[in-house]
């Protein structure tokens, strides 16, 4: 049975004492008018629990599973703006992400606590009010860099409601006591749908890897402090043995099953968005299996990247740019398939094999990590839980960690990615042979990689993290940090296609999918997919040339846009320039 279902979705009345600070306008100077509910709140725990439940709704929820549409893993039907280029500054102040009306109410609840006598109960949930702090500023610096940081609620004549930013030294360090605190206070138990320790030490993980690496990928100061705290709060972590990774159907289904399942159990999963028909839906598996809502496809080379289930690379074979769908989906790991319909995909509960429908992806490669059974793939009919944290990455933080500073060894690998391997069922990855022989294809991708010479087992890692997180809402996070922004820029294309005609995807002898110009004429009955080339054009993989006869489908052919000096952060809206004197524009954006 499900539980905590009110907590992440149904907040209590209590959220009116912040009404002042949360409606129309998210500025930092409401009036005080709402603090005379202090006292006659904030006496009790359960005043405390209530009032921390409120925080719950700052969880992201269905768009961890579609946020990497805004990347270069997932093509949509319609490409993101920050993955054209096309970004605009906003005008209204508290849009395009400069909100602070959670601040206030989390600033708030920190400033009125402490009258409660308990101190236990203070402990636990001021630790989760300075988790929800942290995880509000790291937003906000992942987004805007430097900002301003405010530790207290501020009334209207406040003369720090106008100042400036503040660096992200003194703001990242703010974050990493605030989780610090958290981590020391909020009890180590294991909840599925509400905050805990474990919830902190990987919000800290994930949080250090990102600040460690942004720092040391852009030239700022600090570097190895946060990676090595991202060291200390994965190893944790790990070594609490509160968590292990799911393995229910082993190496064929298992990481399929994870994401599918209605429910999520606590084996693997550290917080989880609960859903539950009758109480609170989605419609993502409408959106996965939509032609016009969704039609998402996983691009060309995030298929590439998936090894061959010896542990070999499919990029370093002399054919691998023009293999067929059919070819290219044999002997893989097994993630691949488990990700994107293969030649016998079956959806969920079902024994018979799909028809292939390209109708439904841009790219030809059907996303389906996370889909449920048919019945939920109408429109807002979806009831499966979806993972906000899962331990699987505190391995990567913790492989990554040790290898950006210098530190991995055999056996660092061991306890994390190649658990992740075996449970797919691949070969370990091997640190002196990987350091021996950098992968070119990857390297291609991340040109600002550390040249040093744990190079080839850095790519190896992201290689590991942009399958194993492969649509959980972190790949344009990655790509901002590790300073790769330009592979933004390279094609995002989809299937290969030899010509035009019949083409065999499920290798039964049987056509399935049929190229035309206009005429379906001779297209073989078994045929389930037609595609016109001059709607759906392709691109030729080996002269780059749009509107050929041959070659990838090109679902973006305009391509992306990254401008490096500008694009790493987002513009503040023009009313809060015009209001707070004190701010400035990030660079580039006018």
């Amino acid at each position: 049975m499900k539980k905590n279902k009110v907590i992440l979705y149904y907040i209590s009345g209590f959220a009116s004492l912040f009404v002042l600070s949360s409606c129309d306008k998210d500025y930092l100077d409401r009036p005080s008018e709402d603090q005379v509910e202090a006292p006659y709140f904030f006496n009790t725990s359960k005043d405390l629990e209530v009032a921390t439940n409120d925080f719950y709704t700052m969880l992201p929820g269905t768009d961890v599973y579609s946020d990497d549409a805004a990347s270069d893993n997932l093509m949509p039907l319609n490409p993101a703006n920050q993955v054209k280029g096309n970004r605009i500054v906003p005008v209204t102040s508290g849009s395009g992400g400069w909100s602070w009306g959670n601040l206030r109410k989390i600033n708030y609840f920190l400033a009125n606590y402490n009258k409660v006598n308990d101190e236990a109960a203070k402990a636990k949930y001021s630790g989760i009010a300075r988790f929800y702090r942290a995880y509000f500023y790291y937003d906000k610096v992942k987004t805007f860099g430097d900002v301003p940081w405010y530790g207290k609620v501020l009334d209207a004549k406040d003369p720090d409601l106008y100042k400036g930013r503040d660096s992200r030294i003194l703001v990242m360090d703010s974050v990493l006591a605030d989780l610090n605190y958290a981590v020391a206070n909020v009890p180590a138990e294991k909840q599925l749908h509400l905050i805990t320790k474990y919830t902190a030490l990987l919000l800290k993980a994930r949080v250090a890897l990102f600040e460690g690496t942004f720092r040391k990928y852009h030239n700022i100061e600090g570097a190895e402090k946060f990676l090595n705290e991202a060291l200390s709060a994965s190893q944790e972590l790990m070594g609490s043995g509160a968590y292990t990774l799911y393995t229910n159907g082993g190496a064929a289904a298992a990481y399929r099953n994870l994401f599918a399942r209605d429910n999520q159990d606590n084996v693997e999963t550290i917080l989880a968005a609960d859903y539950q028909l009758g109480l609170k839906v989605h419609n993502l598996a409408y959106t996965f299996t939509s032609a016009t809502a969704g039609s998402y496809g996983l691009t060309k080379d995030m298929v590439n990247s998936y090894l061959m289930n010896d542990g070999s690379r499919l990029t370093d074979r002399s054919d691998y740019v023009t293999m067929s769908y059919y070819q290219e989906m044999q002997n893989r790991d097994p993630r691949l398939t488990q990700t994107t319909a293969g030649p016998d995909f079956k959806a969920n509960g079902s024994t018979t094999n799909e028809p292939v429908s390209l109708d439904i992806t841009t790219t030809g490669y059907r996303l389906i990590k996370a889909l449920p059974e048919r019945s939920q793939w109408a429109t807002s009919a979806s009831v499966f839980d979806i993972i906000i944290f899962r331990f699987a990455e505190a391995l990567l933080v913790y492989a990554e960690a040790k290898a950006e500073l210098g530190s991995i060894t055999q056996a660092d690998l061991d306890i994390s990615i190649n658990r992740l391997r075996a449970r797919a069922g691949m070969p370990s990855l091997n640190l002196v042979q990987a350091n021996a022989n950098p992968d070119a294809y990857l390297e291609g991708q991340y040109v600002n990689v550390d040249k040093g010479a744990n190079k080839g087992i850095i790519l190896e890692i992201r290689r590991e993290r942009r399958i194993e997180l492969f649509n959980e809402g972190q790949r344009w996070d990655d790509l901002m940090r590790w300073k790769a922004g330009q592979k933004l820029t390279q094609p995002m294309v989809g299937v290969y296609f030899s010509g035009l005609g019949a083409h065999d995807f499920t290798g039964d002898g049987a056509a399935d999918v049929f190229l035309h110009t206009g005429s379906t004429n001779g297209a073989p009955a078994t045929v389930t997919s037609f595609i016109n080339v001059n709607q759906r054009t392709l691109r030729n993989p080996a002269t780059g040339q749009q509107n050929a006869s041959l070659g990838n489908l090109d679902p973006f052919p305009q391509g992306g846009v990254f401008d490096e000096s500008r694009d790493y952060y987002a513009p503040i809206p023009q009313e809060d320039l015009i209001l707070n004197k004190s701010l400035t524009q990030n660079p580039g954006w006018k």
